[in-house]
């Protein structure tokens, strides 16, 4: 089965080819890819369409280019995130943060309407539920609830917690061989309930904000619906406009 839609202008068909190809992992990130003439032959195209093509891959943060050295898969930075704008709590003068993460629960599920919309997956389709706390110098951060399509993340299921680590991502790359190319997020807020409270370590009726996180791949699939939860006190945001 075509993995791109014979509809679609050229460029754009090679565009989906050449994300495929970076989703398979056939240039990982910080690689290279082909050059414009060679993917030219490779795909029997002009030139011109295949700078179209990487020109619309540039536009969407997947790739980047360097001048006199070539264009490069780009793995997202996450320098803009919301979550960067959790204040950590203030230490011992001198004392250096480390941020752990403990994952509390681990299950198969099905997926809910809510999840199924957000992964854009049938309802009662099989998913991984990962329930997970930030901590640090043992004071909770935040809570998060991380919902991943299971057809995608199986092996999240029998690997020991320990080898999952505290960053998620290349958990998935190196377990998994799934690779985030970009995520969306939403902020929002609520007084949280009792179901959630002892996870965000907050008291019942506190102030929260909720952030949503949507991580998709390079084939445009989402791959992690996130709602992660942390005190309203925490969350800092500036930014100067000019």
């Amino acid at each position: 089965m075509s993995i791109v839609d014979d509809r679609l202008p050229r460029y754009q068909r090679l565009r989906d080819l050449i994300a495929a190809d970076i989703a398979a992992q056939r240039w990982a990130p910080g690689q290279t890819i082909p050059s414009e003439a060679e993917l030219a032959s490779i795909h029997g195209v002009a030139v011109g369409t295949v700078r179209h093509a990487i020109d619309v891959l540039v536009g969407e943060g997947l790739v980047t280019r360097v001048h006199g050295r070539g264009t490069f898969v780009r793995r997202p930075a996450f320098d803009q995130s919301l979550l960067r704008c959790l204040r950590i709590p203030e230490l011992e003068p001198g004392a250096k943060p480390v941020l752990i993460s403990r994952i509390l629960e681990r299950a198969s599920l099905k997926a809910s309407p809510e999840v199924a919309e957000r992964l854009e997956l049938p309802v009662g389709t099989d998913c991984i539920r990962l329930v997970r706390q930030k901590l640090v110098e043992r004071r909770v951060l935040r809570g998060e609830e991380i919902w991943l399509p299971k057809a995608r993340f199986a092996p999240l299921l029998t690997v020991e917690l320990a080898s999952i680590g505290h960053d998620l991502y290349p958990a998935f790359e190196r377990l998994c061989g799934q690779l985030v190319a970009t995520a969306e997020e939403s902020l929002t807020a609520e007084a949280i309930g009792a179901e959630h409270a002892t996870l965000a370590g907050v008291a019942t009726g506190q102030p929260v904000v909720v952030i949503d996180r949507l991580t998709r791949g390079y084939d445009r699939q989402p791959l992690e619906w996130r709602r992660v939860r942390a005190p309203a006190s925490a969350f800092h945001f500036r930014r100067e406009i000019r």
